[in-house]
C-alpha cells in the first residue's frame, strides 16, 4: 500500500529534529514542507528530494501532489514544524488519502510549546501548583466551541499554553482574568523558540500585552499563562522522596527494637 510520511520536524533548532524524521527526509523523493516555518538548515537534509512549498499552496494542490507521487512509488513526505498533531491540519489530508487507499505514518516532533517551556526555564507541572496543563488557540477567524471559552477553560486556574494567538493576547489577557486569574499571574511569551532569534518576554497578566506589543510581536509566538513561569512556592516530588515506595525502589523504614 502506498504511503504518505506526515513528519514533525521540531520548533526551529536543527538539532531538535528527531533521528527519525532526519533519516526520513533524507531518503524521500517528494518533500512538501511548511513554507517559513521550516529552517533552511532541515530542507538541506533533503538530498535527492523534490521540494514543494506549501505556503504557496492551496489544500487541492497539496492533496494532488502527495496523491499522485505515493501512487508513484515514491517516498512522499509531508514536512510540518513542530508536531503534525498539534494544529497540523493533518486529519482532511489522511481522510482524504484513505479514500485512494493510500496510508499515512504520523512521525512525532518536538513542538513549540516544549521549546518555550525550556526557553523559559519552566516545568509546566508542579507538585502543589497545577498538575494540567490546557493547550487552546483565541478566536478570531477559526472559531472554537462555546464550551472551550478562554474564560471557561481559565477557571482550571492550570497552566494554559495558546499557539497561533499572539496577536489577540489582549483579548486572552481580558478573558483569563474573567475566568478568575489574579492580575498578578505569570505570563510567559516566546517568540520563535529555538531559533536564533528567539524572544521571551514575561510579566504578568497585568503588564504582558504592553510589554509584547511594545517589542512588536505579532505572530509565531507561544503564551504560557500560569503561577509555573514564577512559582513563589511549590512542593517537592513524592517520587523521589525515601518515605515514597514503589516497584523499583522500596520505602525504607527504620529496624525494629
Amino acid at each position: 500500500m502506498p504511503k504518505v510520511y506526515f513528519v514533525g520536524c521540531g520548533p526551529g533548532d536543527p538539532d531538535l529534529i528527531t533521528v527519525k524524521a532526519k533519516k526520513l527526509i533524507q531518503k524521500a523523493d517528494v518533500v512538501v514542507y511548511s513554507g517559513s516555518l521550516i529552517p533552511p538548515e532541515i530542507l538541506k537534509l533533503c538530498k535527492k528530494a523534490r521540494i514543494y512549498d506549501a505556503a504557496k499552496l492551496v489544500r487541492e494542490e497539496i492533496f494532488d501532489l502527495l496523491k499522485k507521487n505515493a501512487k508513484k512509488g515514491k517516498k512522499v513526505v509531508r514536512l510540518h514544524d513542530g508536531d503534525p498533531s498539534i494544529y497540523g491540519a493533518i486529519r482532511e489530508q489522511m481522510d482524504n488519502l484513505y479514500k485512494e487507499k493510500i496510508d499515512s505514518v504520523i512521525i512525532p516532533g518536538v513542538t513549540s510549546f516544549l521549546a518555550s517551556a525550556a526557553a523559559l526555564g519552566a516545568q509546566l507541572t508542579l507538585p502543589g501548583v497545577t498538575q494540567t496543563m490546557i493547550i487552546s488557540r483565541a478566536e478570531k477567524r477559526t472559531k472554537v466551541p462555546k464550551r472551550e471559552k478562554i474564560s471557561e477553560l481559565a477557571k482550571h486556574r492550570a497552566t494554559m499554553i495558546f499557539y497561533l494567538s499572539v496577536h489577540l493576547l489582549s483579548n486572552i489577557v481580558k478573558e483569563a482574568l474573567a475566568g478568575g486569574y489574579p492580575k498578578s499571574t505569570p505570563v510567559g511569551v516566546v517568540y520563535r523558540a529555538s531559533w536564533d532569534d528567539e524572544k521571551i518576554i514575561t510579566g504578568t497578566l497585568d503588564t504582558i500585552a504592553k510589554k509584547v506589543r511594545d517589542q512588536k510581536i505579532t505572530r509565531t509566538a507561544i503564551i504560557i499563562i500560569g503561577d509555573v513561569i514564577k512559582p513563589k512556592s511549590y512542593e517537592y516530588s513524592r517520587l523521589y522522596d525515601k518515605t515514597y515506595s514503589h516497584m523499583f525502589r522500596k520505602a525504607k523504614t527504620k529496624p525494629r527494637g
